[in-house]
């Protein structure tokens, strides 16, 4: 276990001095690459001003995904209804996404406590 402890500090100890000397220039190159996002030059009001207009375009999307919801609902009342033409590889997909809306439900509680593990698994 020693050993083990010895080796991962070795790994993270290469891994700060690979960043260490590397990552100034990688900072440069992204933002070189991506100079046609910045806003120059930077100032609050304009900075408020880009915050309104992520907010409110946000909010002009929620009819349209409403919208995707409600079909993707309808796509659903519709299997239900038809639950004897139902396939073997639909099942299976539903069954996944009902196992990975536990698994969520599950990490969400576990970061909630802490990251304890209780309750679940005890």
């Amino acid at each position: 276990m020693a050993s083990k402890l010895r080796q991962l500090q070795s790994k993270a100890c290469q891994a700060t001095q690979f960043v260490a000397k590397h990552g100034t220039a990688y900072h440069k190159q992204l933002l070189e690459n991506n100079r046609q996002y910045i806003q120059e030059p930077a100032t609050i009001e304009k900075c408020n001003e880009l915050s309104k207009q992520l907010f409110y375009t946000r909010l002009a999307s929620i009819p349209g995904r409403c919208e995707a919801f409600r079909k993707e609902l309808d796509y659903t009342k519709n299997l239900w209804k038809n639950k004897q033409d139902l396939k073997v590889e639909d099942a299976g997909i539903a069954a996944l996404f009902g196992l990975e809306c536990f698994a969520w439900f599950c990490t969400g509680e576990i970061v909630g406590r802490g990251f304890t593990f209780t309750g679940y698994f005890v």
